[in-house]
């Protein structure tokens, strides 16, 4: 009992905050919390950028926003690159860059990806006109838009002499972006913070489940997969009732209805809520209760009602949909099954998600709602970034012990590449960056309500003490050796602003 009076607590705790939930991505979903103080700023600016970077006689462009936040800037500040992934960039987020950019005295500008939010270069987003949409392009949206703000700075403040230090900053896909844009334009940043950055392209990503498993601990795993067979079972001698039991009804595919499952449970992982999850199914088990009946609870309470997930954006009738909607999920699967992959495929032994959830599915779904020959090219995206093998320098490489992302990421150091694991119970994507539980948001990504915030504290220190000495050299770089250099034009800027 106590058990469920904790879970249903925080749904309380959640909802009582002034949310605005949508799904977001990479997961293949997860919530975005937005209230009052979670963005330093959301005023709009707008950019016209290339359609096609890669053409030389296609000259079309669109529109594409952008935010900016000064009020932390000193005259010989860095700029930070927040960069935007796979959903709406509503502005710059007041997570653990906040506070970075305090004591580096950085402005902090954001760019939204292609097509995601308002920066749509069509209005129909059939797969002809998807073609555009690519890591690839997004990189070049970002060096091209780099240049073109530095242009801006240097006439605002009479910069002749040298160019900011910018450094990238990104969560997950926004990571992978972060350490490829470092990899590709290097003379562009100084560096990057890659964190849970997916850099590695992975075809049956197994090694998802496996983390989900392990997370999960030996109990909470076993009623999970408990749940799971009694949930195959079901589908095939009652299956509109089981689907209706989790408010799920309207998925006919039984590989999208145990798709939403295996994210609802995922998620608690991921994002360092594995309590709102276990507790309440292992505490089930122990007082011979119904382990479905609880998990669905779980499903509709906590997934679907506070986290937000739409259960039509599981459809693949509803991914075929070419209208922009809020979810933005047609163009993350385009995504997915062009270029990284990322199938979160039942491994064959010990799964945790139904077995039915195999590549087959996915290859499936890709065809249905995109059409013949569309694919991932995975080993193509793996040669051209290097994968986990990625050969770059001043990239900072960091991740959660318990989030399943972290297995297509870089986890092991080397030169000028550091990498950092944190671990604690409830440290998930992106903990150095947002913190404990790392949705919903905690402001300037407080760590207190991490089981261990030592942990994230050690690991931001080794951030910071190399961020200063990553940005002291790119100072030394851009003056020559000659830090006056970079004092004095500090000081026009200062005089100028």
């Amino acid at each position: 009992m106590a058990m469920f009076l904790a879970y249903f607590s925080l749904l309380l705790l959640v909802s009582s905050l002034n949310l605005s939930s949508r799904v977001d991505s990479l997961g293949f979903h997860h919530a975005k919390f937005e209230s009052s103080s979670s963005y330093l700023t959301k005023d709009e600016h707008w950019f016209n950028q290339q359609l096609d970077h890669f053409s030389p006689t296609d000259h079309r462009q669109f529109k594409q926003r952008y935010f900016e936040f000064f009020d932390f800037y000193r005259a010989d500040g860095p700029i930070f690159f927040r960069i935007c992934g796979e959903s709406a960039c509503n502005g710059i987020t007041n997570d653990y860059t906040a506070v970075l950019a305090k004591k580096f005295g950085a402005a902090l500008v954001s760019l939204e990806h292609r097509y995601y939010g308002k920066s749509s270069p069509f209005e129909d987003l059939t797969t002809e006109n998807l073609r555009y949409l690519s890591s690839k392009q997004a990189l070049f949206d970002l060096a091209v838009f780099r240049q073109y703000y530095q242009g801006i700075l240097n006439e605002k403040y009479s910069i002749s002499s040298a160019d900011s230090s910018w450094f990238s900053f990104g969560v997950s896909y926004p990571g992978a972006l972060s350490a490829w844009y470092r990899l590709k334009f290097p003379h562009l940043t100084c560096g990057s913070l890659a964190s849970s950055a997916v850099v590695q392209a992975v075809y049956n990503f197994t090694d998802f489940d496996k983390q989900i498993g392990e997370s999960a601990g030996p109990e909470c795993k076993a009623v999970l997969q408990e749940v799971t067979n009694i949930v195959d079972r079901q589908l095939q001698s009652d299956n509109h009732n089981i689907k209706s039991l989790f408010g799920a009804a309207t998925l006919k595919i039984d590989g999208d209805f145990l798709y939403l499952l295996a994210d609802a449970a995922a998620i608690a992982f991921q994002y360092g809520n594995p309590d709102v999850l276990c507790n309440p199914l292992v505490d089930a088990k122990k007082n011979s209760q119904d382990t479905v009946q609880t998990f669905a609870r779980y499903v509709k309470e906590y997934y679907i009602g506070t986290f937000g997930v739409s259960v039509s954006s599981y459809d693949q009738h509803y991914l075929k949909n070419t209208t922009p909607d809020e979810t933005d999920m047609r163009l993350w699967w385009y995504q997915v099954c062009t270029e990284v992959a990322y199938f979160q495929v039942a491994p064959k032994n010990d799964s945790v998600r139904s077995e039915q959830i195999d590549s087959r599915y996915h290859l499936d779904l890709c065809k249905n709602v995109f059409g013949e020959g569309v694919y991932p090219e995975v080993d193509m995206t793996n040669i051209y970034y290097g994968g986990s093998k990625i050969r770059g320098s001043r990239i900072i490489f960091t991740n959660g012990s318990q989030d399943p992302w972290r297995h297509a990421s870089k986890q092991t150091s080397s030169d000028t590449m550091p990498s950092y694991l944190i671990k604690c119970h409830n440290c998930g994507h992106g903990t150095d960056l947002r913190g404990c539980p790392q949705v919903p948001l905690n402001i300037e990504g407080n760590a207190s309500n991490c089981t261990s915030p030592d942990a994230v504290k050690k690991v931001r220190q080794q951030i910071i003490d190399t961020m200063d000495l990553w940005l002291s050299e790119c100072k030394s770089e851009a003056t020559g050796g000659d830090e006056s250099n970079w004092f004095h034009s500090g000081l026009r800027l200062a005089h100028s602003a």
